[in-house]
């Protein structure tokens, strides 16, 4: 049976540079991938962006609202949505890899379940637990309790221990108010840290 897989990390844990190279393993064996990320990450547009500067277009976005399994099937099979894996000019779906999906709602990782187990095409799911004020996100909250497996990508906090919480950076300064999404770009960034760092910045706080 094919398996729903969410391999997540903090901030700059190299989870797109990781979906890549997957996505890559794989073509380079004659197997077809698609590539998939929430509309509401709107960094790169239409495209994932790794922090090692490879950049690659998605095969398709996913609308807030919208059900998975209906765009990967009018992905992967064109006009015939009955014909998931046999569409004439296409090769059978190998996986599916998504990118950010936290941002996903729960009703969209459960497509992503679904696909696994009802289609046979396994789902390589990436993002991030918590947001910056160590708050699960819906999607990955989801992913947890339904995902086969879970791997945990890893990265180190500027004092060198190993980060966990993510930080949000506005002005060069860290806040810990607003809304919980807010996309990584010119005008807000982000920071690991461990445990120790973030209760340093937070002046203890565990939610600020």
């Amino acid at each position: 049976m094919a398996k729903l897989y969410f391999r997540y990390g903090a901030m700059n844990s190299g989870k797109s540079t990781a979906l890549l190279q997957v996505a890559f393993n794989y073509e380079e064996r004659g197997q077809r991938v698609l590539l998939a990320k929430p509309g509401v990450d709107t960094k790169g547009d239409g495209s994932i962006l790794s922090r090692l500067g490879v950049t690659r277009e998605v095969d398709f976005v996913i609308p807030q609202g919208s059900d998975v399994r209906a765009l990967l099937r009018q992905q992967a099979s064109g006009d015939d949505p009955e014909a998931l894996l046999e569409h004439v000019d296409m090769a059978p779906v190998a996986r599916l890899l998504v990118d950010e999906a936290q941002f996903l709602s729960p009703e969209q990782v459960d497509d992503l379940f679904r696909i696994a187990v009802l289609d046979g095409i396994p789902v390589l799911a990436y993002g991030i637990r918590t947001d910056f004020r160590t708050q699960a996100f819906p999607g990955a909250a989801r992913l947890l309790e339904i995902a086969h497996s879970l791997e945990e990508l890893k990265t180190i906090c500027r004092c060198g221990r190993k980060a966990v919480f993510n930080t949000r950076i506005v002005g060069g300064r860290f806040i810990f108010d607003g809304g919980q999404v807010a996309i990584d770009g010119e005008d807000v960034g982000y920071e690991s840290l461990c445990g120790s760092c973030y209760l340093a910045e937070t002046g203890g706080s565990l939610n600020p």
